[in-house]
């Protein structure tokens, strides 16, 4: 049909106003009305105020569970049907494909028409890809450049380093596309890359890289996956030409999940939307989590500031949760000061409380929660509406590995299962090589990881080799570093790897399977290798690691692990769709269960303590707010877990609740029962009678004192074995020996030794700890 409105793609411009002896002007916009009603029955008073507000800056401030996607749709809808715009003067920015596709099925299924095609509708970097397609010589591109995805990113960076001279070493490709990365998301060019953030590369030569790095993408007519919104404001800026016909071609602009806009986004969007002023910005300051990827929630704070005039409508009715459930969420965000403030509400029942409750260990957490889920399926409950929610991927093992035990189908999103990450696959086939050394699989996934020169011509000839010997891979690498069939270069670093294998053998009856483990790991190079790389994944990947070691120690040998993780790894393929969830906080964005449980509501775990080192109250902020995204994916039912101890490299550390538990109103929670922690729980100090009047006499540190009483003193566990501590006198102190003292994070204990300004300290909550005795105070 000619001049269709419904054509998204199409850029006709409307038609002129109605002629004389046509259809007026006031009877078109009634028939416009008549057709819009529908759309706005059921939405609620804000809902339909958002989808009703005039032209001009709009900020739809929507909770968790608020229907915000129903109100951007149906403003988006509404606009096209009464003729305010047509679809290719709508532009409407997500930040997924998958979030696109559905708006646009909510589109069509609103309008009442297939709106396939609606160009304007899309990721930013879809749309930037678009905008440079089509003006791609004025930013020295051609129109058919190439997208580059990570690895052709990184090693056009390592070439650019090697030529250099640079250790790559010590200033790995990987850390530099980390820097390159995080300067485009804060739309710096080389240029305007200050010299403190060059300096954190090659002792200042990261500009000088970045430069290069960009020159060279130009001459292979290729941009990597940053460069398309910063080319596009770059393009933006430098052609004012290009800019106002943007500006003029865009009437609306809509944007969703504006809390998650990193700065050259922001910059992106207020270029295009300073011209008409009609941006609609929808988002949840509570639900920004992003920061550690470049997302500013600041963006979203100052709304109000950037666009003068600008209404504010708050989404706060929720669909989703319980009253209590949402009651202990608000609570929580509430000790946040940098928000704009709303409050959730529901008129379902107020259900269940959210259930706290302390456990002996990270086993003991996993097996109750297992326990809950089967009563949960034995109750007629689906499993596929059962989620775990953790805050570092490395605790997913214990609860894999009961899943396991159990018959339990579980997924995990956002990644893969335990075992099968890369990381825990390149160590499972170190330990395999040493276990049986005629593993072929796992000495080709580790010979040269990390990179010890072993390349694809060295791999080739010890390939042949073994095939003429009709042997194994390591068989035949003994036998070929005493010929010269390969490099100097070659063999030597195949030799050097081969004589560390035959070590690591040699300890097996020497050193406990866990300790060969933690050797291995380091010997090698490959907690180095993982240390050394900046990326964002990297400390999540050592945690995996370490976690790995811990729990080898559950079982009697290396063997006996290797067993075990081969019957893991043959139960992975069955298919069931109805299973337990198992992911991140952070992948858990997004949806909703009927049951979440949240486990590892630990200091230094959750607020994670890489976020409070490195961002501060800022960065506590944030995890606040991740912790209430857990708590609002909850429907019907939320337990929070906390444990007493995390044991870490065959260790045992005492673990302080979070401080999140202390911030939950207590007329929304109540304490689960704790009686199978085990005798002496109590004990170890967070029970102790006299532990009300410390400085952790909260709400939360109440509730988790609920049921100590239940507890018997009488047989202590043992924590961690260690000799006691050796008193030193040589350095006069302060303090004595059994003194009673106080300290601001780990509360009351007694000094059990004194060496120097060191204090070894009893706490009576976190156990033993070694403190500096100018951070403590006699009581």
């Amino acid at each position: 049909m000619e001049n269709d409105p419904f054509d998204l793609g199409s850029d006709t411009p409307p038609p002129a106003p109605a002629q004389p002896g046509s259809i007026s002007s006031a009877a078109r916009a009634a028939m416009d009305a008549r057709r819009a009603g529908p759309m706005l029955d059921g939405l609620n008073e804000e809902q339909r105020a958002a989808v009703m507000a005039d032209d001009g800056p709009l900020l739809l401030l929507a909770g968790a569970g608020t229907g915000k996607t129903r109100a951007l749709t149906t403003r988006i809808a509404h606009k096209i049907v009464t003729g305010q715009a047509w679809p290719s003067q709508i532009l409407a920015v997500t930040f997924t494909n998958k979030a696109a596709r559905e708006m646009k099925e909510r589109i069509s299924s609103l309008v009442g028409e297939t709106v396939e095609g609606m160009g304007w509708l899309g990721t930013f970097h879809s749309i930037s890809v678009r905008i440079l397609r089509r003006h791609a010589e004025l930013v020295d591109l051609r129109p058919d450049f190439t997208i580059l995805d990570t690895d052709d990113q990184i090693r056009l960076l390592k070439q650019i380093i090697q030529a250099e001279n640079i250790d790559e070493k010590r200033w790995p490709a990987r850390q530099m596309a980390g820097l390159v990365d995080r300067w485009k998301n804060r739309g710096w060019t080389p240029d305007d890359v200050p010299d403190s953030e060059a300096g954190f590369f090659a002792n200042g030569l990261g500009g000088k890289i970045y430069t290069q790095y960009q020159q060279r993408l130009k001459i292979l007519n290729a941009a990597d996956f940053g460069d398309l919104l910063l080319e596009c404001l770059r393009l933006f800026r430098e052609n004012d030409a290009v800019l106002v016909e943007y500006q003029q071609k865009f009437k609306h602009i809509l944007v969703d999940e504006y809390q998650d806009t990193n700065a050259v986004q922001y910059l992106w969007l207020r270029l295009l939307a300073q011209a008409r002023n009609n941006i609609c910005c929808v988002g949840d300051d509570d639900q920004s989590i992003y920061g550690w990827r470049g997302a500013e929630v600041d963006n979203i704070l100052r709304f109000e500031r950037d666009f003068t005039g600008a209404q504010v409508i708050r989404l706060e009715r929720n669909y989703r949760s319980t009253g209590h459930i949402l009651g202990a969420a608000s609570g929580l965000i509430q000790a946040n000061e940098g928000r704009l403030g709303k409050t959730l509400w529901t008129d379902q029942t107020e259900g269940e409380k959210v259930t706290v409750r302390g456990v002996w260990d990270g086993d003991e957490e996993a097996r109750l929660t297992g326990d809950d889920i089967e009563a949960h399926q034995r109750a007629g409950r689906l499993l596929n509406e059962i989620a775990i929610l953790v805050r570092a991927s490395f605790q997913m093992r214990e609860f894999e590995d009961r899943f396991i035990s159990l018959g339990v189908p579980y997924r995990v999103i956002g990644g893969p299962r335990f075992y099968e990450r890369a990381e825990i696959r390149d160590a499972n086939a170190y330990f395999r090589l040493i276990a049986q050394a005629d593993d072929d699989l796992a000495f080709e996934r580790i010979c040269n990881k990390p990179r010890r020169g072993l390349g694809n011509v060295a791999l080739q000839t010890l390939h042949d080799a073994a095939r003429r010997q009709s042997t194994s891979l390591y068989r035949a690498a003994m036998q070929l570093v005493e010929t010269d069939e390969l490099k100097p270069a070659a063999r030597r670093s195949l030799n050097g790897f081969i004589q560390s294998v035959e070590r690591w053998r040699g300890l097996v009856t020497s050193m406990t399977h866990t300790e060969l483990a933690e050797l291995v790991l380091d010997e090698s190079g490959y907690t180095a290798m993982w240390q050394a790389d900046k990326s964002p994944e990297a400390p999540g990947k050592l945690e995996n690691l370490k976690e790995l070691v811990r729990s080898m120690d559950e079982f009697d040998s290396m063997g006996a692990y290797l067993e075990h993780i081969s019957l893991v790894m043959d139960t992975q393929t069955q298919e069931n769709d109805d299973k337990v969830s198992l992911m991140t906080l952070h992948a858990a964005k997004g949806l909703e269960f009927d049951t979440v449980f949240l486990p590892g509501w630990e200091e230094g775990l959750f607020p994670h303590q890489r976020s409070l080192d490195e961002s501060g109250t800022k960065g506590l902020e944030e995890e606040r707010r991740l912790a209430y995204v857990g708590l609002t994916r909850a429907r019907q039912r939320a337990t929070i877990s906390f444990t007493g101890n995390r044991r870490t490299h065959g260790q045992w550390n005492s673990a302080i609740p979070s401080r999140f538990i202390d911030e939950l109103p207590n007329d929304h929670v109540e304490v689960g029962d704790t009686e199978h922690v085990g005798n002496g729980f109590a004990s170890q100090s967070r029970f102790a009678n006299d532990f009300a009047t410390s400085s952790y006499n909260s709400p939360g540190w109440q509730r988790a004192q609920a049921n100590r009483n239940r507890f018997s003193p009488s047989d202590p566990p043992v924590v961690q074995a260690r000799a006691e501590p050796v008193v030193s006198n040589m350095v006069d102190s302060p303090y004595a020996r059994g003194e009673r003292i106080f300290h601001q994070k780990f509360g009351y204990g007694r000094i059990e030794a004194i060496e120097g300004n060191k204090l070894t300290v009893g706490f009576e909550k976190a156990g033993r700890k070694k403190v500096l005795d100018a951070y403590v105070e006699k009581h």
